[in-house]
């Protein structure tokens, strides 16, 4: 068996049945491709290489073939290899994607020219609609030449999605192969999550001592972002309001902090219009119970050998974003609970569930805390609980796909045939994280 085999669907299986079509042009950066190819395949892809002349005085075709299981197309023949790869009929690609797309094989495909086989390919998937991304490298002046961002402006107006990479060392370094990944995953993502928004609260409060010190509950994030990638994967816009974290957050998915339960409300309130559209809304966040009034400045340690703090009741966040989440739009609560049984897990889950309105109640205890697999208690309205076990990033896109159907099955049954509202998928699918900024390739 192929090593690319042994691989393939390691990660997910969310690209499964997949093709995948990789251009890769003549940059210093397509020594990046086999890993670039080999973290595709991880999610259930397979991926086809054709290569410029230039690309091969940087990677060998071997290394090529090794990475992807099958020889690269080199130059077009008598098999018309860029039309039976993304022409119409069986077999037809689902995708093409440039990496690393040089500023030169850019240009030329904004304006029509086939001089490649890469380029080649790019008018076929053009001018029959498959999907197409590219992952632009090039010096920096380069892609500040106003010609090359006018093009690369022209693509985009075409649907082509721009997967941008780290400005750095005076080069636009081409996107991780995670970046790229997650770009190909996130454009072909379909229903029921494509085209919908999710927000997904994670982390947790800290209410504030005074200017350095803070009352905070334990809370890794890393369900928070396993939920936020997993959706992002699946298609779906996705927005993460993020407290404390001890987890990194991808630069892929859009980011909003908080700090206190205060903060946090203040935060909804004023994102009002974006929980109303949401079709789902996940609140794996640890938030406080009790707050306190901060102290200005620092409270000196020398002059006080006690501290008294005054704690006070913080408002409940979950009952405050129901009335900002309309049904048929999924509310999804957490429950953390250190209870000796599982009927007593099951009895505390459904007590908030009730006393909230949320839709769902995902309850655990507090073995999952930092951990890397969990095992959780859904309860929904109708029904008995159902338990979930392994990685967190498993059990995040189990509960996707659950609640998917759901939704699904909400929109088959509004009146006279209506679905649910859905925001159109723009043409590019990067969403740059905010912390980070938008760069341009």
């Amino acid at each position: 068996m192929h090593p690319s085999r042994a691989i393939r669907g390691r990660t997910t299986r969310l690209l499964e049945g997949r093709r995948i079509v990789l251009g890769i042009s003549g940059s210093i950066a397509a020594i990046e491709v086999p890993r670039i190819a080999r973290e595709i395949i991880r999610h259930g892809a397979d991926v086809q290489a054709v290569m410029s002349a230039e690309a091969t005085r940087i990677v060998t075709p071997e290394a090529i073939q090794f990475a992807t299981g099958h020889p690269p197309i080199l130059q077009l023949t008598g098999d018309v290899e860029h039309v039976t790869l993304l022409g119409p009929g069986e077999g037809r690609a689902d995708l093409y994607l440039i990496a690393p797309a040089t500023a030169n094989t850019l240009s030329k495909v904004a304006h029509g020219i086939d001089d490649t086989p890469v380029t080649s390919c790019a008018s076929v998937a053009l001018g029959g609609g498959v999907p197409m991304l590219v992952a632009p490298a090039m010096h920096s002046h380069m892609g500040l030449n106003p010609a090359v961002r006018e093009n690369i402006d022209r693509l985009k107006s075409w649907g082509v999605g721009v997967i941008s990479g780290a400005s750095a060392e005076g080069e636009e370094k081409i996107a991780t192969p995670e970046e790229v990944a997650a770009a190909v995953l996130h454009r072909l993502g379909g229903a029921p999550w494509s085209g919908r928004t999710v927000v997904v609260i994670g982390g947790a409060a800290r209410e504030r001592i005074d200017a350095v010190r803070s009352v905070t509950n334990e809370s890794s994030g890393t369900m928070a972002v396993a939920l936020a990638n997993q959706a992002y994967f699946r298609g779906a816009e996705t927005v993460v309001w993020a407290g404390a974290l001890q987890v990194s957050v991808p630069p892929w998915l859009t980011v909003e902090r908080w700090e206190s339960v205060d903060d946090l409300v203040a935060l909804a309130r004023r994102h009002s219009a974006l929980l109303q559209r949401a079709s789902a809304v996940w609140v794996p966040a640890a938030l406080s119970d009790f707050t306190l009034d901060a102290h200005g400045g620092k409270i000196p340690s020398r002059e006080n050998p006690t501290l008294t703090l005054s704690l006070r009741r913080a408002p409940k966040v979950l009952p405050i974003l129901r009335t900002l989440v309309p049904s048929p739009h999924r509310l999804i609560a957490f429950k953390l609970e250190s209870v000796g049984s599982n009927e007593e897990l099951a009895r505390e889950g459904e007590r908030l569930r009730q006393e909230t309105g949320a839709d769902w109640v995902v309850a655990n205890d507090v073995r999952a805390m930092g951990a890397a697999e969990t095992q959780v208690l859904v309860l929904r309205a109708t029904g008995r609980g159902e338990w979930l076990r392994g990685p967190k990033p498993e059990v995040a896109g189990k509960l996707l796909d659950d609640l998917g159907r759901e939704l699904t099955n909400v929109t088959s049954r509004s009146p006279a045939g209506s679905p649910e509202p859905r925001r159109p998928r723009p043409a590019s699918r990067r969403r740059v994280a905010r912390r980070r900024g938008a760069r341009r390739p």
